[in-house]
């Protein structure tokens, strides 16, 4: 049971976002709505690739008042001017060297740890935050069982703030929000084929609204 509600803040995931219309999309996005901040995905890009793009979406990010956090590249993150690093790889030893090495100047959060007793040896770490899911893993409409069960007990026991990645389907947001996680993640139901970025943030900041209306009354 959630003793203090909350009302929980947009994080995007470039993941399907192609280079062809990644600014233009990323830019109506931002523009529809409230959003905390946007992981950068490298989704196969390498090396000078993968700069390129981080550089051309972090001024975007950042001038809409989001958090540009690039994924498992820490020279990316210097060169691109980032605010922060993500790593994906599940492994506490890396997160801690991540938080020692660059926080509190850079975010540093963290993806993958996918059972109660591996999440809460990262979170001893003290990252900015622990992210539940898969980039890439929101084939479906509905969130993935795990990652809602995680995001749930997380929420409930631990302070630190978690990330929930959400399904393809923005209407499902309410599940969401009712784990009590601070941020929810969307990366094919804002930036998937025949989606409408500015009408998806819109509509899922509406409901994250009309949820915590309801729950706070």
């Amino acid at each position: 049971m959630i003793l203090e509600p909350i009302r929980p803040r947009l994080v995007l995931v470039t993941t399907p976002l192609s280079d062809e219309n990644a600014e233009a999309r990323l830019r109506a996005a931002l523009g529809a709505g409230d959003v905390a901040s946007v992981l950068i995905d490298p989704a196969g890009r390498e090396g000078p690739a993968y700069q390129a793009y981080a550089e051309a979406l972090v001024p975007i990010i950042q001038e809409a008042g989001a958090a540009a956090l690039v994924v498992d590249d820490t020279r990316v993150l210097g060169r691109s001017k980032a605010d922060g690093l993500h790593l994906t790889e599940g492994r506490v030893e890396a997160l801690a060297e991540a938080v020692e090495r660059f926080a509190p100047k850079s975010i540093v959060g963290g993806s993958g740890f996918e059972t109660r007793h591996d999440a809460l040896e990262a979170g001893e770490a003290l990252p900015d935050y622990l992210f539940f899911g898969r980039f890439g893993g929101d084939r479906e409409p509905e969130i993935h069982r795990k990652s809602l069960a995680l995001a749930a007990w997380w929420a409930e026991i631990v302070e630190l703030p978690c990330i929930l990645m959400a399904g393809q389907d923005v209407e499902r947001l309410d599940e969401a929000a009712e784990t009590g996680a601070e941020f929810v993640a969307l990366s094919a139901a804002v930036f998937g084929d025949d989606v409408d970025p500015a009408a998806a943030v819109a509509r899922a900041n509406a409901i994250f609204d009309a949820y915590f209306e309801r729950v706070a009354a």
